[in-house]
This record gives structure tokens, sequence and C-alpha cells, in this order.
């Protein structure tokens, strides 16, 4: 009996916690379903998901083929029209070489033609002052002997024979080029009329047309007599300078040299200086400083 109530009372205590323990596991069942349920879902969400990104990378996979497909292609074009481009302009940049080249010739031809030219202006520039002195002693005939002048008594002239028809003569006819009448012309304008204005000019030119002629002895006997006998004038410089060149073809170099330089320290601004300067270069030397002009008495 006491057995009895013993049970009786072990069950009574015990059946508050087996309906809490109960009551916990329907919670905690609860709570699992919940969590399944979440866990269902975002797998759902997460497949979707990944399935989109699938996708997108199928279509971005697909966009990076056609797009370099159509980087090729572009290169191939790019690439035909580059060769062509450079078939096309290859042989015009060869044509313009060789016009270029053809150019610089005849841009050297033209240098030594201005070069030619200018030389041949200083000439005329030379004739032209001459015919200018020639054209004040027609007008104002000479009437007294020039001063520096050391020359014997002149001879006679002919009859008919005048300074100026006889100058006038032979400088035609040496502009013409007619050198060896207006070598007698001007040696019989030196003969007969020594002591006038362009004695000294058709000295000058004597010496000048022997020159020309290649008679270098001559030219330079025909120099000296002008610059012995006309100790300053108007072809001074000139005859010095015609002179040392004459002594270069004859291979006189030292003495050609002092001629030069003769130009260069005594008559720094005459027109024949540089071309006296140019020689002593020629020569391999160097002008000395110049010196003032000498004066005119």
């Amino acid at each position: 009996m006491r057995a009895l109530r013993f049970s009786v009372l072990l069950l009574a205590a015990a059946a508050p916690l087996t309906f809490a323990a109960s009551k916990e596991m329907i919670e905690l069942q609860r709570d699992v379903a919940q969590l399944q349920d979440q866990m269902r879902t975002l797998q759902r969400t997460l497949d979707e998901k990944v399935g989109n990104l699938q996708a997108t990378s199928q279509q971005s996979y697909d966009t990076a083929l056609r797009i370099d497909k159509a980087l090729a292609l572009m290169e191939e074009h790019f690439n035909d029209a580059l060769r062509r481009q450079q078939a096309s302009v290859g042989a015009p940049v060869a044509n313009l070489g060789n016009k270029l080249d053809q150019m610089s010739e005849d841009f050297r031809a033209v240098r030594e033609a201005v070069l030619d030219m200018n030389q041949r202006l200083g000439k005329l520039d030379a004739k032209v002052t001459d015919l200018g002195h020639m054209i004040d002693v027609i007008r104002n005939p000479p009437s007294a002997p020039l001063a520096q002048v050391t020359s014997p008594t002149p001879a006679t002239p002919p009859p008919g024979m005048s300074a100026q028809t006889t100058y006038t003569n032979a400088f035609r006819d040496y502009s013409s080029g007619k050198l060896d009448l207006a070598l007698q012309e001007f040696s019989d304008y030196v003969k007969y009329y020594p002591t006038t204005e362009l004695a000294p000019n058709s000295q000058y030119y004597i010496g000048d047309i022997y020159m020309r002629k290649k008679e270098y002895e001559n030219a330079i006997q025909a120099l000296d007599a002008l610059l012995e006998q006309y100790s300053d004038n108007n072809k001074t410089a000139s005859a010095h300078l015609k002179k040392g060149e004459a002594l270069v073809a004859l291979g006189k170099r030292d003495a050609a040299a002092r001629e030069f330089r003769d130009v260069v320290t005594r008559y720094p601004d005459s027109d024949v200086a540089p071309r006296a300067k140019a020689d002593l270069k020629d020569l391999g030397l160097t002008p000395a400083a110049a010196a003032p002009r000498k004066k005119p008495r």
C-alpha cells in the first residue's frame, strides 16, 4: 500500500516535467521546420542567382568572342590597307628621292652659274667704269700731262690719228673679243699718248690681253710697265692682282703671294681685294692684316 502511494506520488511529480519537455520539443521542431523552409528558400534564391550569373557569363563570353572576331577582322583590313598604302606610296617616295637628287644637281649648277655670272658682272662693271672714263675724256679732252708720268717724250702720231678715236676703237675691239686688233690699238695709244689720263688704262689692258692669250711673261712686263710708269691710278690694285695671277700660272708662288698681299694690305677697300684673298687661300696662305690704303699723290 505504501509502495502504491509512493508510485502515485512519483508519477504526479514527473508529470509537469514531461509536459514541459514536450512543449520545448514542439517549439524546437517548429524552429527546425522554419529553418528548413528558410534553407530551401535560400537554396532556390542561390540557384536562381547562380543561373543568372551563368547566363550573364555565357553572354559575356559570347560578346567577347564576337569582339575578338571583329578585332581580328579590323586588324586584317588595317594590314591590307597598310600594305596597299605602302605599295602606293613607295614608288612616289622613290621618285621624290630621285627628283630631290636631280634638284640638288640643278641647284649646284645654278650656283655655279651664279658665281660665273658674278665674275662676269665684275668684269662688266670694270668695263663700264672704263667706258665712263673714256666718255669723260671724249667730252673733256685732257689738256695737261699726268704729274706722275715719267715716260719718255711721246712719238708723233700719224696724221688724222687722235687719242679719243684710238682709245674708243681699242676698247670696242677689246670688248668684242678682237684681242689682237685691240692689243695693237692700245699699244699705239700708249706709244703716242703716254701722258693722257687714259694711258694707265691702255697699259693695263695690254697686260690683260696678254693674260687672255696666256702669254704670261709678256703680261708681267706690261703690268710692270704700268706699275713703274704710273705709280698710283685706278688700275694699280688690279694690276698687282693680275700680275700675281700671271706669276701663279708660271709657278712662282712666293712672288705671286707678295702681289696678292700687296693688294690686301694697300688696297683693302678695292673691288679686287676679295679676289686677292681668295687667291691667297688657293695658295694655302692667309692674308696679312690690312693697312690703310695709300692715298694718291
